[in-house]
């Protein structure tokens, strides 16, 4: 039977068990469509990068859940690109990498930070009473208010469109209670994949660690909050930018996230509020093997 190394790497983390725990297979090449998903189910995170060789590119990347290939593959790409560099198979570089939305950029650091181009940001603001969104996430609508004369409610979208929520303060983003059913409620309303209740008021924003905003992820339908996500990180990134919310001192973004999973991780960003770039460390937490089945075996067993 055929056996592959598979990897469980916690994107944007320094050390095990925090960040975004993601599945890697670092030499996936010969593996069909199937026996890839039969991996990431088996693997069971929520996101499992397939790194193959590449005619045109100098790699290829495909992205898993358990149960669909995914198009979005930013923390795919920073976990892939970490466990490559950790192994010794790539060095410092920038990388042109084929994935299911076209090829994007990878640069490798010698600090182990992994950058990955995530695109161009469309902002719009959208037309929900705050009322309706306060209750989906269980908070006085005056936590919202008191930001909104500065930063409206928005949909940005950089190759995943969140609904932005600003709060004002962390106490009350930590004091959040989910209405899981009106939270796809609001995102069906404003085509959104998930809510990103945002505030400045975060933890690590000192003169050390200089945390811009910490975010929590909640994607519609799914009960469980994401711990670290690149995709709304950098959305929302874009979007405090362009908004003129940053003190123009403050060239680096850094969006913390995962505290309330107990697996904190922070997303750096580069971005002038249009053009994104996500980027962040990463470190392998299990290294093993998985049997792949036959492509006609639904059966899997890990090694």
């Amino acid at each position: 039977m055929d056996t592959r190394q598979a990897l469980l790497v916690d994107a944007f983390a320094a050390e095990p068990t925090a960040g975004t725990p993601t599945g890697v297979v670092p030499d996936a090449d010969g593996l069909t469509d199937d026996q890839m998903q039969a991996v990431a189910s088996e693997l069971g995170a929520a996101e499992t990068a397939f790194v193959l060789p590449a005619g045109d590119a100098d790699r290829r990347l495909r992205c898993f859940s358990p149960t669909e290939e995914l198009a979005q593959a930013e923390t795919a790409a920073v976990a892939a690109h970490a466990a490559l560099s950790e192994r010794g198979e790539i060095g410092d570089g920038e990388w042109t990498v084929a994935t299911a939305t076209g090829e994007v950029a990878v640069e490798t650091k010698q600090n182990g930070m992994v950058w990955v181009e995530q695109g161009r940001a469309d902002i719009t603001e959208v037309d929900l009473p705050y009322v309706d969104v306060a209750d989906a996430l269980g908070l006085d609508e005056a936590t919202l208010k008191d930001v909104g004369a500065d930063l409206p409610l928005v949909t940005a979208d950089a190759g995943e469109p969140w609904l932005m929520v600003p709060v004002n303060y962390f106490e009350h983003l930590s004091a959040l209670s989910v209405d899981v059913a009106a939270v796809a409620s609001l995102c069906d309303r404003v085509d959104a994949a998930g809510v990103y209740p945002f505030t400045f008021d975060a933890v690590g924003a000192d003169a050390t660690r200089r945390s811009t905003f910490h975010g929590r992820a909640f994607r519609a339908g799914i009960r469980t909050e994401e711990p670290v996500t690149a995709a709304a990180s950098g959305a929302c990134a874009a979007f405090v930018r362009r908004y003129g919310a940053l003190d123009d001192t403050i060239e680096q973004i850094i969006a913390e996230g995962g505290h309330f999973r107990d697996r904190p991780g922070t997303v750096s960003v580069d971005t002038d509020g249009t053009e994104v770039w996500v980027g962040g460390r990463a470190v392998t937490a299990l290294d093993g093997t998985v049997t792949v089945p036959a492509v006609d075996d639904d059966d899997i067993i890990e090694a």
